[in-house]
């Protein structure tokens, strides 16, 4: 059976987090706080990193311009990337092809 995954308000994120920054302990934090440690610190993680705009709900990640573009040239290479490699099959079945016929 799979377990069903919690959903955590905001607030209660971001109040975690605030904690978090305020104890030693994190283990004792996230019992009372009935979550486990490794999620506090992907929390504080997020956060930090993203500065005000984390935990943005669902799975769906904020991002910046830069963010943005740099997500779509990263997608446009992997396409290109791809485009180029059936090229070179391609290229390669039909030039083993060729080598059968060019010798008669």
């Amino acid at each position: 059976m799979s377990r069903e995954r919690k959903a955590y308000p905001k607030e209660f994120k971001m109040i975690s987090f605030e904690l978090s920054n305020t104890r030693t302990n994190l283990s004792a934090l996230a019992k009372e706080l009935d979550v486990s440690p490794a999620l506090l610190y992907r929390w504080r993680k997020e956060f930090s990193s993203k500065q005000g705009s984390g935990f943005p709900g669902n799975g769906k990640v904020i991002l910046s311009a830069a963010e943005q573009e740099l997500a779509l040239l990263k997608k446009e290479l992997r396409e290109t990337q791809m485009e180029r490699d059936m090229l070179k099959k391609a290229i390669s079945i039909f030039s083993k092809g060729d080598n059968k016929y060019s010798g008669s």
